[in-house]
């Protein structure tokens, strides 16, 4: 494990943004597993929310899918986001990451497009669109 995952994977814990998502993943009935980089997998997790195919809280990384989904660039983007709560300080993570959504869904109606966290951590890893600014698209309507 790198050096900088090392990191990450303490002051994860130390800002209590890793034991939230265990915690998170236990509530969710999800089976915990190591990952690499210093990861936590959670397998499996039972609540609707959020509507995401993964989702990462702190080092641990969360699905409702079974085990082998989270590879590649997928992995890659959630692991991104586990850097953005040590940088971030852990928990205001949150709500920063709700702003940020609010502010995307207001430029182009798509939570991730124009979402920072989502953007810095590739949108394509992600399976997320880029989707234009409402401004610049062309409208349809007009033109016919």
């Amino acid at each position: 494990m790198r050096r900088l995952h090392r990191i990450r994977r303490a002051l994860n814990y130390v800002n209590l943004s890793t034991p939230l998502g265990l915690l998170v993943a236990r509530l969710g009935r999800a089976r915990v597993t190591a990952g690499p980089d210093g990861l936590i997998l959670a397998y499996g997790y039972r609540f609707p929310f959020p509507v995401a195919g993964a989702f990462t809280v702190g080092n641990v990384v969360l699905t409702r899918h079974e085990e082998g989904y989270l590879t590649g660039g997928l992995l890659r983007h959630e692991g991104r986001h586990a850097s953005q709560y040590m940088v971030c300080a852990g928990l205001p993570m949150l709500p920063l990451y709700g702003v940020a959504m609010v502010v995307s869904i207001l430029i182009c109606g798509h939570q991730a497009s124009w979402n920072v966290f989502e953007r810095l951590a590739d949108l394509e890893d992600g399976n997320y669109p880029y989707k234009s600014p409402w401004w610049r698209r062309k409208d349809t309507a007009s033109s016919a």
